[in-house]
């Protein structure tokens, strides 16, 4: 990529040699002049242009092969490891308790497997998919809390007796109703994203407040905030980019593919809202924020049948 900066400040560089050039030798010639000058400036312009495309190219690329490389890692480990546990039960007799150990063992894999296709073939469907879809009226306080039990599950995330819980959720009044109009499956999809986030990129201590407010009467605001590795002010607004992960060693350590946060904004605007992100810096945690319209008036009764599906990812 420096290659071609460097190619192109060059290129620019010729160009203007070339414009001051011709102005010195043409500069009694009225019509020359007035040929010359703004066809150079096209010129540099075009330099210029043809310059950018070409490093957000290089940079795309190399966000795909990032990515591509991910992919293949996510999807290697868990196959290899249910191989290895499945080899081994063919070729040992082994107690039940170790047999039903391996099993849970390899169901995990297996789910986590299942988890990142999913998350790819989404990333695939929500830039296609109409806005016409049929939607229903969602609770958004039963799903964020369904999905703070799934999450919980996957990652095991259980407290010691007396010791507070990692994941700990807070909302407005129970009796203000907390309705978007959605796809129950989308918006499950993008909280449990943003859960998992937190967790994955949390420290050794897993520490995660959940809020859920109304703000105005008209939208409702889901607040995720760890105490983890923290984000860059200058990525804040890359991280909902396609395939787009903070070039930090912390980050880089961990797996992942890109792909979460930006299913996360794309989503919320299909419904109408957005999403935020916001930091202290490095090593201080990070808060992602879903905005979403609050539906006023529900006319129907709120979705409930796809909030404790643990599939969704």
């Amino acid at each position: 990529m420096v290659l071609f900066i460097v190619l192109g400040v060059c290129l620019v560089g010729v160009a203007v040699t070339l414009n001051v050039t011709w102005i010195i030798l043409n500069w009694r010639r009225f019509m020359p002049m007035i040929l010359g000058i703004p066809f150079f400036v096209l010129l540099i312009a075009g330099v210029v242009l043809n310059t950018i495309f070409l490093v957000r190219e290089v940079r795309r690329n190399e966000r795909h092969d990032a990515f591509l490389n991910a992919v293949t890692h996510e999807l290697k480990t868990p196959i290899a490891s249910i191989r290895l546990y499945l080899e081994t039960l063919e070729r040992r007799e082994l107690p039940e308790a170790t047999r039903t150990k391996f099993y849970g063992i390899m169901r995990e894999d297996s789910d986590r497997l299942l988890a990142t296709v999913e998350q790819v073939l989404k990333a695939g469907e929500v830039g296609q998919r109409s806005r016409t879809q049929v939607r229903v009226p969602v609770d958004m306080r039963s799903l964020v809390a369904a999905s703070i039990d799934i999450t919980r599950s996957r990652n095991h995330l259980d407290a010691e007796p007396g010791s507070p819980q990692p994941i700990s959720f807070e909302a407005d009044d129970p009796g203000v109703p907390m309705i978007v109009r959605g796809n129950p499956d989308e918006l499950q999809t993008i909280v449990l994203n943003v859960l998992n986030n937190a967790v994955k990129y949390s420290a050794s201590a897993i520490r995660i407040r959940v809020s859920l407010h109304i703000e105005k009467d008209a939208w409702i605001i889901l607040s995720v905030t760890d105490s983890g590795i923290g984000i860059p002010a200058a990525h804040l607004k890359r991280i909902f980019k396609r395939f787009y992960r903070v070039p930090t060693r912390s980050v880089l350590r961990t797996k992942g593919t890109g792909l979460g946060l930006f299913l996360v904004r794309t989503i919320a605007r299909q419904h109408g809202g957005d999403a935020f992100a916001a930091s202290p810096g490095l090593g201080l945690g990070a808060t992602v924020s879903i905005q979403l319209p609050r539906l006023l008036t529900a006319l129907e009764t709120p979705a409930v049948t796809s909030l404790h599906r643990s599939e969704t990812a």
